[in-house]
């Protein structure tokens, strides 16, 4: 049967799929709308799986922050090439996840992907976006935290983004301290916010470093454990988020910046992703 352009555009309009993909899928379907947008979904759903093993390096990170600036949401939503992260269709899909996953707040990524969004799941539309702009396209973090005050930081190039929980706030607005922290948690990729927080495997490792790194230097056994020691906290300082020095100041480290905020200022907790 001939379909008309009319058509074509009605179903682009529904679909968002190119003007050829919906012409072919409207002539399969016989001018049928619901098969013609089955057929673009199946279409997504044998690309999807076509492309499986392909590495999503590129993309964008998204945040929400809640009104009373208490709770924040961060999403990355990645692609295969920096054009399409580019894209309106990505970038406005990438949007959407947010808001989604802002509105519902889910436990975790695989609770996020199952949440709905219009009338099939978040997952689902991702597949259908496939289709639609032809490269492998995944969900790939989703993080939430919450605090006294939550402060967002993305960096220019999108593709890395932070949260960081504060407490201690005393009723003061902390968003530009807790942007230089952000920017600090960017820039020098903290392994935890204090020493209590480092994983303990990480804390054997840097010590089993240490002793051999004395040993090799020719230092007597009995005093490799202090050396080591000596090296961990150092290892403290340079790595762990409120006893590094502060970027735009090193005179002082993250707490005393903090303190000079608002006495007890400090971070409870952050989250770091980068793409790629």
């Amino acid at each position: 049967m001939a379909i008309t352009a009319q058509e074509v555009n009605k179903l682009r309009q529904m679909t968002g799929a190119g003007m050829m993909d919906c012409k072919k899928a409207l002539v399969e379907a016989d001018g049928d709308f619901d098969k013609a947008i089955e057929i673009l979904r199946k279409k997504g759903q044998k690309l999807s799986e076509k492309r499986a093993d392909r590495a999503t390096t590129e993309g964008s990170v998204f945040v929400r922050r809640s009104e009373d600036g208490k709770e924040a949401i961060l999403v990355t939503f990645t692609c295969e090439t920096d054009f399409v992260a580019k894209n309106e269709d990505f970038q406005s899909l990438g949007n959407e996840i947010a808001d989604a996953a802002m509105a519902n707040k889910p436990a975790d990524l695989d609770a996020l992907k199952a949440l709905s969004l219009g009338d099939q799941s978040l997952q689902d539309k991702v597949t259908e976006y496939v289709g639609k702009i032809g490269e492998k396209l995944e969900v790939t973090n989703y993080e939430m935290l919450s605090g006294e005050q939550v402060v967002s930081y993305i960096h220019s190039t999108g593709k890395l983004g932070v949260l960081v929980a504060l407490i201690g706030v005393n009723g003061t607005d902390v968003t530009d301290a807790g942007k230089d922290v952000a920017m600090q948690i960017a820039a020098m990729n903290p392994v935890a916010v204090d020493k209590d927080g480092v994983d303990a495997t990480v804390v054997e490792k840097e010590i089993e470093i240490g002793k051999d790194q004395a040993r090799q230097e020719g230092k007597p056994e009995e005093m490799l454990e202090r050396i080591a020691m000596g090296k961990l906290n150092k290892f403290y300082k340079e790595n762990t988020l409120l006893s590094q020095a502060f970027v735009k100041d090193p005179k002082q480290s993250i707490q005393q910046y903090l303190d000079g905020i608002t006495k007890g200022l400090t971070v409870s907790n952050f989250k770091r992703v980068a793409i790629g």
